[in-house]
Order: C-alpha cells, then sequence, then structure tokens
C-alpha cells in the first residue's frame, strides 16, 4: 500500500490565492513581519509601538465596572447558549441607547446588529457591497483590512486622499473627481486611524453633503469613538443621518481598552430608512446568519458594561493618552529625519513622514522597520501598508516611560544609521 499516495492525482492545492494577497495587506501580518525582526537576545524591554493595544499596560486597564461585568455574566449561567443572529436583545438595547446619547434622534433595538469586533463588522459591509460592478471609496493613508475585504469580495475600491497639510481632512474634490455611476459608498474613519486626526462638525457636514450629491452612502468607522484629547471634541457622523444615509461601525475595544474581547458593532444611522428601503439592512443580516457571532458571554455584560462604567474612567483614560500623545509628539520633534505634519488629537497613532535621503543603506520604510526592529527592539508599522510609502504609523498607546524609552532607541537608530555627509546636529 502507498502511504504516501505518491500515485496519486491529488486535486487540491493551495487556498484562493487571493487570501494570501489579503494576508499580507494587513496589519496584523505586515506587524508580525516587523515583530520577526526582533533579536530575541536583546535585555532590554520591547517596544511595541506598531499596533493599538493598550491593554497590556496597567495605566490602560479597563474599568473594574467592566471586568465585574463580565464575570456576572459568567457566573449567572444565563448566556450560555447560542445568540440571535442580530445579537442578544438586551445587549442591541444597551448599544442603541449609548449612541443615542450623542445623536439629535433615538436609535431602536432593531437599528443595532452586534459583531465579533469591528473588523468583523468591516467584513460584513464588504460583503454586502460586492454586487456586480460596484465600487467603494476608501481613505488613503488608510486601514488596509478595508481593501482586502473588499479584494476578496470582488469589489473594486479607489482611494481618495486624506491631506497631511490640512490635517489629514478628507479631500472633498478628490472624493467627487473619483465617484461614478457605480460608487455605492466612501468610508471615513474618525477619531482615525492611522493618521490620529479628528473631524471638526464643519468638515463632516462637508462630507454629508457631498455624499448626498454623489447619491452614496457614508460608513462611518468610529472604533475610537470619544478617544479624542484635542482641541475637537468627537462628532457622531450620525449626527448628518438626516442629510445622507450612515452606517456607523463601532464596537468596545478601544474606548474601554478591551480589543480582545470582541464585541462590535453595525449601527443604521439613518432616520429616514433608506438603507432599510434599499435592503442594506436586510443583506447585512443575511450575511450575519452564516458568519461568526461575538461572545454571549461579553454580550451578556454589555448592558452593565455600559450602565456601570463611571465617566471618570474615560475621563481618566483620555488624560492618559493626552499626555502619551504628547510625549510621541515631543520626541518626534527631536528626530531631524522624521515629519509630523499633524499633532494627533485623537484615537493611539500619529503618522510621520520619512526621509529616506538622510539615510546610507536604507532602501525604504519596511526596510527601516525591519532594521529598526532588530537592532533597538523597536516595532513600528511601516507607513507602506497603509498606502504611504516612506511614512510610519506610531502608536502611542504605550506605558509612557516605555514609549520615552522606545522614542529615544528611535532617535539613536536614526543618528546611527544617516549618511556621513548628513548634519546631525549638536
Amino acid at each position: 500500500m502507498d502511504s504516501g499516495g505518491g500515485n496519486v492525482a491529488w486535486r487540491f492545492g493551495a487556498a484562493n490565492p487571493a487570501l494570501a494577497a489579503a494576508s499580507a495587506q494587513s496589519i496584523r501580518s505586515l506587524v508580525h513581519r516587523m515583530y520577526g525582526c526582533v533579536d530575541k537576545s536583546d535585555p532590554r524591554p520591547l517596544a511595541p509601538l506598531g499596533h493599538g493595544d493598550p491593554s497590556p499596560f496597567a495605566c490602560f486597564r479597563t474599568a473594574a465596572a467592566a471586568e465585574e461585568a463580565v464575570a456576572a455574566a459568567v457566573t449567572s449561567g444565563k448566556h450560555n447558549n447560542y445568540p440571535t443572529t442580530a445579537g442578544v436583545t438586551e445587549a442591541c438595547s444597551a448599544v442603541a441607547a449609548y449612541l443615542s446619547r450623542y445623536l439629535p434622534y433615538k436609535l431602536s433595538t432593531g437599528d443595532i446588529v452586534l459583531t465579533a469586533g469591528c473588523n468583523h463588522a468591516i467584513e460584513i459591509m464588504m460583503a454586502v457591497l460586492a454586487t456586480p460592478g460596484a465600487n467603494v471609496l476608501l481613505p488613503r493613508p488608510g486601514y488596509p483590512l478595508y481593501e482586502a475585504r473588499a479584494a476578496l469580495g470582488g469589489l473594486e475600491f479607489r482611494r481618495y486622499d486624506l491631506l497631511p497639510e490640512n490635517g489629514w481632512e478628507v479631500d472633498i474634490e478628490g472624493v467627487e473627481a473619483l465617484a461614478d455611476e457605480n460608487t455605492v459608498a466612501m468610508v471615513i474613519v474618525n477619531p482615525n486611524n492611522p493618521c490620529g486626526s479628528v473631524y471638526s462638525y464643519d468638515h463632516l457636514a462637508k462630507i454629508a453633503e457631498t455624499a448626498r450629491k454623489l447619491g452614496i452612502m457614508v460608513i462611518s468607522d468610529e472604533i475610537y469613538d470619544h478617544c479624542a484629547f484635542g482641541s475637537k471634541p468627537f462628532v457622531p457622523m450620525g449626527v448628518f443621518g438626516e442629510i445622507d444615509p450612515v452606517v456607523t461601525l463601532g464596537g468596545i475595544s478601544k474606548r474601554w481598552m478591551v480589543p480582545g474581547w470582541r464585541l462590535g458593532w453595525i449601527a443604521m444611522t439613518d432616520p429616514k430608512g433608506i438603507l432599510r428601503k434599499k435592503k442594506i439592512f436586510d443583506s447585512i443580516i443575511t450575511y450575519r446568519s452564516i458568519s461568526v457571532d461575538p461572545a454571549a458571554i461579553v454580550q451578556g455584560a454589555i448592558p452593565q458594561i455600559i450602565a456601570n462604567t463611571d465617566e471618570s474612567f474615560f475621563t481618566n483614560a483620555m488624560n492618559k493618552m493626552r499626555e502619551a500623545a504628547e510625549i510621541c509628539y515631543q520626541k518626534l520633534k527631536s528626530i531631524e529625519c522624521v515629519t509630523c505634519p499633524h499633532k494627533p488629537e485623537g484615537s493611539m497613532f500619529v503618522m510621520v513622514k520619512l526621509d529616506i535621503s538622510y539615510f546610507d543603506a536604507i532602501d525604504d520604510d519596511i526596510d527601516f522597520c525591519c532594521k529598526l526592529a532588530k537592532e533597538e527592539s523597536v516595532v513600528i508599522c511601516p507607513g507602506s501598508g497603509l498606502g504611504m510609502k516612506n511614512w510610519l504609523r506610531i502608536s502611542f498607546a504605550v506605558d509612557p516611560s516605555l514609549l520615552e524609552d522606545g522614542l529615544e532607541r528611535l532617535k539613536s537608530f536614526c543618528l546611527r544609521h544617516a549618511k556621513p555627509s548628513t548634519n546631525q546636529g549638536s
């Protein structure tokens, strides 16, 4: 018997090649590649400035009330069953009430679909919109999962620019130039990952008016909702739902500092009901019925998480994030080869431009980040993965002392690799 199957004409092989391309576009894959470059023998602590996960650091621990709510949900024995397709009713009601606090109209339980994190919500929306010939407009720089999910579903995507000289605002004229009769939606991310910007009320109004003129919906990624610590307050895009239909994506990952709990949502912030008339909501429910569920335990805890978390937790968290952002901004200003066009005012990131001509034997941003990880145990996300070659995305959602240390190592690395003729200052 040929146990090796050497004479069999096997008909299977590698999976869908589009998966490899999609994976290569993911933040996780890109940052994981940088982690692979780290010298494990380096005695210094790793400075993880490549992704927005503050949860490992004691200064960013989630609210005690949130932990207690999950523990109570576990011990109650009431949340061990399969949840319904849209999500546990009480959880959907709690999310609807939470979002309604900041809107000029009230959302109902039926306006909410719970997801396994915001990434799952992105997957659903890109799948729902992937009708033959359709295209969506995505920001550059942007969160690459949108592109990966669009590509997997055969949905064309077109990139519009965010303008660093204007605080990373949307290039409205660029959006209008890109759109055609097959454009169905534009995506915005506010507060913004990867740029650290927060859009003003007036700018959001312009986006809504532009989308209305084009006859497209706005998908507003608000996973960093209320993570704003600069001069502009967070304004939900749903405030403009009367002007243009808005699908709001969100979750508890960032505001409660618990990305591993995987609880997100899709909200129909569309008081005129246009999305329902166009069967968008029905398609979302259909996709959810063949997709994964967020953990029933966390769904069961959501009403108490929202109700019992004291406002002081959010205030303290934003004070810490503001402190970290200030440390990051000031440290970056002292590094000659990087330019920070806009002080971060929200999310957990900042984008900086890298002057490759400053260096000797560094080819581009990816080469820079690989060598930085190997030599300094500092992990940063190269901008090429976000549509911005020779830029860097730096996360400041890190313990302040480790953040300072990591940025000092970044500065030392830059000086060490500068061309001999480069003016390095004193």
